[in-house]
């Protein structure tokens, strides 16, 4: 009985087994294989010495339908859209890209304005019908598609969200014309109001399907070939987990698939070990994401983006950076920058020996000592600390500095960039991160965790086992997770409680079915229920949660009331509004334990490994080397120090102290 969760970055594609018969975790992590991701799972598997026949469940934490939509490499899309609003992708909300310069092009748009084709149709707000569905207009729509090569539809209608007929009956006609073509509603994407995000998310949807499809069938494929039997799951952005086959048909739902997937992990682990407020940083190779966990749960969004493209589905609140171990350095007029451009995993950074050059972070942190040479990175990148060293005095040569100076200040700009990062989830709403413990992995977090806590005077950093994999450990701790959503637009004035009830209890059965299909029993079944509320005259919402069986009004406008304060200080008095309707259907599934680390063999002595020179502040020390594997549990060790493992190191600073709690995280505290 194996798990295996997989997490593919842009750098490494990190790997989980777990055997629930024995308890039993074991590690892999290998480079990612961006032409194809399924290539460096089946390496992974391959060096984790897995069975594969003996796989029971697979849970897949994907970028394909990220990097799609950024590197624009997807389906040839067309788009049907209500006669007499061709331009709503075009004009978007009128927003400029670039504030203070009047040169600057808006982004670039998923389908050319030629392939925007108006349909004659049009239903009413509240889902009357206006003007009947032109069904042989839309025939010889489809007949000039089957012409043009197009791989994928996305039929945006007016107020589909309120009546899908007109999308139904459209999708239908095209997909007996074009059998082989990906045909998406909005009505199914997002059922919500706001045409700019709804159209432009389904958009999206369709443009990143084909793709996908290909992927997960390949993937399908390779593993039946090795004779795999495990069904597939996805990581999604909402922080819950679906059969990959609704995924194919949703891909649009895994945008910010890994990352969920860490935050998943670090409040099951900070539950365990009693850190229940966090701020989690999850640095790759690539980039960064950061996100506040509050009394053990998190924030949702539904404003999120995907490069310049505007991403309006149910997602965790993750702010995501460029910085991360790849980010190159370099400087225009003087001026030192790290990121966004990452060497990622080809080249790679200078000391991987794979044909980089240019120096990164990961080059700053082997010529300062923090990262050593004798272990390889991931169990096979051998670090070649003279072509790190070589990177960064070039770099160095052109500002005047020394190879030392550059390094360090190299790891200060990311530093730096990650600390505004975490401003942004906590500063900016109101909440002091000094009461917040620093929840730091990934492969490069750990090494520049304390940095990042010096900057926003944190007191505590925590580092969870097996940091390098943690996001992929995070994809088996997930559940399965279904958003459903309705707008109905209405003041709290003139609607009672029965008809919110009745409301939910509507989403309600739809997550039922889904739960149930997905071979979910009653008693692992969970429903949360929530309002988008605002006063009228306002443009955004904030969720509201509710009870399924609410009876009172006054509860729900009491309840938007303290939410609001929360938020923005004061409630205004007005009129309140429900804009939506939501319901979160969970499946609750079984999750792996962390294996125990006591042991007779676990001593600070039989963990040192020696010291190694290291720099910090410009000043050099032996550091003290430990293997994190034998670290004894409650015995504190003062830095600096240098803890390793196989997927990561944690740098402990002169001023920090760290030791090892009973649950085998690795806790640093500011000595005063």
């Amino acid at each position: 009985m194996l798990w295996l969760g997989v997490d593919v970055g842009g750098t490494f594609t990190d790997l989980v087994l777990f055997d629930a018969a024995t308890g039993a975790v074991r590690l892999g992590k290998t480079p990612s294989t961006p032409r194809d991701q399924s290539e460096g799972i089946l390496a992974g598997i391959a060096q984790l010495d897995a069975e594969p026949s003996a796989l029971e469940r697979i849970v897949h934490g994907t970028t394909v339908a990220t990097n799609t939509a950024l590197e624009r490499d997807g389906a040839r899309l067309a788009v049907l859209i209500t006669a007499g609003h061709k331009d709503v992708l075009v004009v978007g909300r009128g927003n400029r890209t670039a504030m203070y310069d009047i040169k600057a092009r808006p982004p670039d748009l998923l389908v050319p304005r030629s392939r925007c084709l108006e349909v004659h149709e049009r239903m009413r707000v509240d889902g009357s019908v206006a003007r009947p569905l032109d069904e042989a207009e839309v025939d010889s729509i489809a007949e000039r598609l089957a012409g043009a090569g197009i791989e994928a539809v996305a039929i945006c209608f007016l107020h589909a969200y309120a009546n899908p007929d007109h999308e139904r009956r459209c999708a239908a006609r095209i997909s007996r014309r074009l059998p082989e073509a990906i045909v998406t509603m909005s009505a199914e994407v997002l059922p919500e109001f706001r045409e700019y995000e709804r159209f432009s998310t389904t958009a999206l949807n369709a443009y990143v399907a084909p793709r996908m499809r290909r992927y997960l069938h390949q993937l399908r494929n390779k593993l039946s070939a090795a004779k795999c039997p495990a069904p597939i799951s996805i990581m999604t952005s909402n922080g819950g987990s679906l059969p990959a086959e609704r995924v194919e048909a949703m891909p649009v739902l895994s945008m910010l698939s890994g990352p969920a997937a860490g935050v998943i992990a670090a409040r099951h682990v900070g539950d365990g070990a009693n850190y229940r407020d966090l701020i989690t940083c999850d640095m790759g190779g690539t980039s960064s994401d950061v996100c506040l966990v509050r009394a053990g749960e998190y924030g949702m969004t539904t404003h999120g983006q995907v490069g310049s493209l505007p991403l309006k589905m149910r997602q965790i609140d993750i702010n995501s950076i460029a910085i991360g171990g790849g980010s190159i350095a370099a400087h225009h007029s003087g001026v030192l920058s790290v990121g966004p451009r990452s060497a990622a995993a080809v080249p790679g950074p200078a000391c991987y020996r794979r044909g980089g050059i240019e120096p990164t972070v990961t080059d700053a942190n082997v010529v300062l000592g923090r990262l050593g040479v004798d272990r390889p990175l991931g169990g096979e990148i051998v670090l070649d600390a003279e072509a790190a060293c070589r990177a960064v005095h070039k770099l160095a040569s052109g500002l005047g500095l020394t190879m030392v100076q550059m390094a360090d200040g190299i790891l200060r700009l990311a530093a730096v960039a990650l600390a505004g990062a975490m401003r942004e989830v906590s500063v900016m709403r109101g909440i002091d991160p000094r009461e917040f413990a620093l929840f730091a992995f990934g492969g490069a977090g750990p090494l520049h965790a304390a940095a990042v806590a010096d900057e926003l005077a944190m007191g505590t950093v925590v580092v969870p086992p097996m940091p390098g994999n943690f996001s992929a450990l995070g994809l088996l701790v997930a559940d399965m997770r279904r958003d459903f959503v309705h707008t109905r637009v209405s003041p709290t004035t003139n609607i009672s409680a029965a008809e919110v009830r009745a409301a939910l209890q509507r989403l309600a059965r739809e997550g039922e079915a889904e739960l149930a299909s997905g071979g979910f029993p009653p008693e692992h079944r969970r429903f949360f229920g929530s309002l988008d509320m605002r006063y009228a005259g306002q443009s955004f919402e904030l969720s509201v949660p509710v009870a399924l069986d609410i009876d009172s009004m006054e509860r729900i406008e009491r309840a938007f009331s303290d939410v609001y304060a929360a938020r923005y200080g004061a409630a205004t008095g007005r009129t309140m509004e429900i804009v939506s309707y939501r319901l979160a259907a969970w499946g609750i599934t079984e999750k792996p334990e962390l294996p125990a680390i006591a042991g007779a063999e676990r001593s600070l002595s039989v963990s040192a490994r020696g010291a190694r020179r290291a720099i910090f502040d410009g000043k050099e020390y032996a550091a003290k080397v430990f293997d994190r594997d034998r670290l004894p549990s409650r015995q504190p060790l003062n830095g600096p120090a240098l803890i390793e493992e196989a997927s990561s190191t944690t740098v402990v600073p002169p001023p920090w102290t760290a030791e090892l709690d009973p649950l085998g995280c690795l806790v640093l505290s500011w000595r005063k």
